[in-house]
């Protein structure tokens, strides 16, 4: 296999799909719109459901990019091997064009020809078929077809071989995950790419969207059908050079490489190799949500309080390696730097970084402060021993790390119950997860008629605000249910009363005056002649939609919309609210 760094696979990759006929995307903002399922984009595909769903995109049919993701489910893993809250995913889509020959021999030939990855050692897995959908003999064959032999090739069921629907009803479909044999012996004679053995590591997936999932639980045949694909480039830096960590990728060497200078003889103890892969993987990820185009700041709220989680995170371990939390930002410089090329937005967005992480730092030490203080009763009842919910109320309350709390109790002669403490911990995990799953399962994206009325309303919103706030105000986020609009705003300060009731008076103005919202597609350049809003770059390609409401609103956008303004009824603010430093909330209902 070819040994190539980070940069070198984007380029391959994308100048790969492009000779294929793909239109290059740049990567879409971290930050979803209207998406109530999720609190960052968390996978390539999440940009492209409204086309996945059938939308016309204004690039056409065949898609690829490089999509920015962040995912927290799995933050208790960090430091092993092979998780990060922020990675990169290698993506290309067909949107009602080729199916699962031509996406096989794509994966193929990139992989065999391009990466030059000895075709023996490729591992495929496909569907085995239940009673929804039958046996994908279809995709097998393709793969033998290529050149693998039937032994490389794995039935497996939906639960391993099987994406979707993302809510109770929507597109799904069989999928072929691609993995590498690492040469290890199978740990039985029942051995797969199922297996968590370390035998076969995954490199890439293939969705093939074929199928409706009604809500009565059957599956329909599309009419067109799509095939969405993802490749993890750290995993995949790591498998082509033979590491056995991301983190000894070019993506984290530097960063790890600075922890460890700073931390001298700590960095030699094994016991700090987590700490250090910690402090290296969460930094990096705020550089990125702080960074971003709609990037927030640390709250208490949603992706506020992700972003604060992580940075406090980084320092607790930093305090374990006896770092400065100066350190945090000589990490934040080195990966703007370094990622300067691929994301310009980092480098646009630099003091907003540095000055965000730093003062989250000043508040953390303060918060430290009043932990100890907390401490010091804690210890003072403790009774020889601290329970273990004494000391998780220390570690979830004040952020207080138990590995603290342990050291602070030895130091006063007294015990700490850990086994108490870690079974609270994983009641609050199981807890988190539990909400996790029911947040995603309200589905993505959902194009009913309530969020499209809706999501036509955060035009107007925004419109509204821009009137009565000024030209400053520009939207940082929004998510929307079948119930309300949530509209996240730059502003800073809470609105008064009469701004509140007047960009209301607004909207419900422009609703009144039974307007067409009208779609032209034209290029980046035409959209900004015309006075579009829209952040502006290149991740809208060559020709992007701009939606007209009347002379009230001109966006930039990719959602479903109302035909027209009288389809809205009447629009209500209930609430206003910060949602974090510079960023102003409002919650809104559509009343018929």
């Amino acid at each position: 296999m070819e040994k190539i760094t980070s940069s070198r696979l984007r380029s391959l990759y994308l100048d790969f799909f492009k000779s294929h006929g793909h239109a290059i995307i740049e990567s879409a903002s971290l930050i979803p719109d209207n998406d109530p399922t999720v609190l960052f984009t968390t996978a390539g595909m999440h940009p492209l459901v409204p086309y996945l769903m059938g939308a016309k995109h204004p690039l056409g049919k065949r898609l690829a990019d490089v999509q920015k993701c962040v995912r927290t489910v799995d933050i208790d893993e960090v430091g092993d091997d092979r998780h990060c809250t922020f990675f990169e995913m290698l993506g290309n889509w067909s949107l009602g064009d080729y199916f699962k020959k031509e996406s096989i021999h794509f994966s193929y030939d990139f992989l065999v020809n391009v990466l030059k990855i000895d075709k023996q050692r490729l591992a495929v897995s496909v569907f085995a078929g239940d009673k929804d959908s039958p046996k994908d003999d279809e995709s097998a064959d393709y793969w033998t077809g290529e050149g693998l032999n039937p032994s490389q090739v794995y039935f497996l069921p939906k639960k391993n071989n099987w994406w979707g629907p993302a809510g109770l009803t929507g597109p799904c479909g069989p999928d072929t995950e691609i993995f590498i044999d690492t040469g290890k012996a199978k740990c039985s004679d029942g051995c797969s790419p199922a297996c968590d053995c370390g035998k076969f590591i995954e490199i890439w997936n293939n969705v093939f969207m074929q199928y409706n999932k009604t809500a009565e639980g059957n599956f329909i045949p599309l009419e067109n059908k799509n095939v969405d694909t993802g490749m993890g480039l750290e995993r995949t830096v790591c498998i082509l050079n033979g590491l056995k960590s991301v983190y000894e990728t070019d993506v984290f060497k530097d960063a790890v490489s600075l922890i460890e200078a700073a931390a001298g003889k700590a960095a030699a103890d094994e016991r700090n190799i987590k700490a250090i892969r910690i402090i290296a993987d969460h930094i990096r990820t705020a550089v990125f949500i702080i960074g971003d185009e709609k990037g927030v700041t640390p709250g208490n709220i949603d992706q506020g309080y992700v972003l604060r989680r992580l940075i406090r995170r980084a320092i607790r371990y930093a305090k374990q390696l006896s770092l400065s939390t100066d350190i945090l930002v000589g990490l934040a410089e080195l990966y703007v730097a370094q990622y300067a090329e691929a994301y310009s937005e980092l480098v646009k967005n630099k003091d907003r970084i540095i000055s965000e992480i730093n003062k989250e730092a000043e508040k953390f030490e303060r918060t430290l402060t009043g932990g100890l203080k907390e401490f010091e009763k804690v210890a003072a009842a403790a009774d020889g021993n601290i329970d273990g919910q004494a000391a998780f109320r220390l570690y979830d309350t004040f952020g207080f790390p138990i590995e603290i709390t342990e050291e602070l109790a030895n130091d006063k002669g007294i015990t700490v119950d850990r086994i108490g403490f870690d079974a609270a911990f994983a009641l609050h995990q199981q807890k988190s997860q539990a909400g996790a799953e029911q947040k995603f399962k309200g589905g993505l994206h959902d194009h009913s008629e309530e969020t499209t009325k809706l999501h036509t309303a955060t035009h107007l919103l925004q419109a509204a605000l821009r009137r009565v706030l000024g030209e400053e105000v520009f939207q940082r986020g929004s998510n929307i249910t079948a119930e309300r609009l949530r509209f996240d705003f730059s502003f800073y300060r809470p609105m008064t009363d009469a701004e509140i009731a007047e960009a209301e008076r607004l909207v419900n103005e422009a609703i009144k005056s039974a307007a067409d919202v009208v779609l032209e597609e034209m290029t980046v350049d035409e959209a900004k002649n015309k006075g579009a809003l829209g952040i502006f770059e290149s991740k809208y390609g060559e020709v992007v939609k701009v939606y007209t409401i009347g002379d009230f609103s001109k966006e930039i956008c990719g959602g479903p919309h109302a035909k027209n303004t009288a389809e809205l009824g009447s629009f209500k603010i209930e609430k206003e609210q910060s949602s974090s430093s510079g960023v102003r909330r409002i919650r809104a209902v559509l009343l018929q």
